[in-house]
C-alpha cells in the first residue's frame, strides 16, 4: 500500500461512517503551493466517542497498527492519534478538531477539491493552511512550515484573503511570524518584477 492508497482508504473509511472532516498540513500545503517530500498525512476530524470504534475497526491487524485506548483518549483530551501501515510504516495523525471559534471556523470553510486524480477530499481553506503552519512554527520553528507558507502565497496568491489570515493570527498570537512571510514574499516578487 503505497500513500495515495493509504489515504484513499482513510478518506472512504471517514467518509463512510459520516465523520467531518478535512486534509490539512503539507498535504494540503502542497495542494495550494508546490509540491516536496512528506511522509506525513494530516487529518482533522471532528470524533466522538462513539464514533472511534468503528473508525479503528476499519484498520485492522496485521496490516495496520492503532490504538483503541489512545484515540479514545486523544477524542476525549482533544489531541491526536495515529494509524500506521505496519509493512511501508506510513502514517496518518488523525487530529481531533479544536472545540473554539477557529476550531469550528474551519471545519466551516473547508473545500471540496479534486486532491489526487480522480480522488475528490475536504482540504482545509488555504487561509486556514497558512495558520496551522504558523502554529506549528511556533510550537517546533521548524522552517519547513514558513517554507510552505511562503510557496503557497507564490503559487496561489490571488485564492488567498490575507486580510482574514491577519485576523485570525492576530487572534492566534501568530501575527508577528505571519508579517515576516509577506514581508519576505512581497519583497522578493517585487525584486523579481524590477529584474524582469
Amino acid at each position: 500500500m503505497d500513500r495515495s492508497e493509504f489515504l484513499r482508504h482513510a478518506l472512504t473509511t471517514v467518509e463512510s461512517l459520516n465523520i467531518p472532516h478535512m486534509i490539512v498540513g503539507s498535504i494540503a500545503s502542497m495542494r495550494y503551493g508546490e509540491a516536496r517530500l512528506t511522509l506525513d498525512i494530516d487529518i482533522v476530524c471532528d470524533l466522538d466517542v462513539r464514533t472511534v470504534e468503528p473508525l479503528c475497526a476499519a484498520f485492522s491487524d496485521p496490516e495496520f497498527y492503532v490504538s483503541l485506548p489512545a484515540a479514545l483518549d486523544a477524542v476525549r483530551s482533544r489531541k491526536q492519534f495515529n494509524v500506521i501501515h505496519s509493512k511501508s510504516g506510513l502514517k496518518i495523525d488523525f487530529m481531533i478538531s479544536r472545540n473554539d471559534e477557529w476550531g469550528r471556523m474551519q471545519l466551516a470553510r473547508r473545500r471540496k477539491i479534486e486532491l489526487m486524480p480522480g480522488q475528490l477530499a475536504f482540504v482545509a481553506s488555504p487561509e486556514d493552511v497558512i495558520l496551522g503552519k504558523l502554529q506549528y512554527y511556533k510550537e517546533r520553528e521548524s522552517h519547513k512550515h514558513l517554507r510552505d507558507i511562503a510557496a503557497m502565497l507564490q503559487v496561489s496568491g490571488d485564492q488567498i484573503d490575507r486580510s482574514d489570515v491577519s485576523m485570525w493570527a492576530t487572534k492566534l498570537g501568530v501575527l508577528d511570524i505571519w508579517q515576516a512571510i509577506v514581508d519576505r514574499v512581497d519583497s522578493a516578487t517585487k525584486l523579481n518584477e524590477e529584474l524582469h
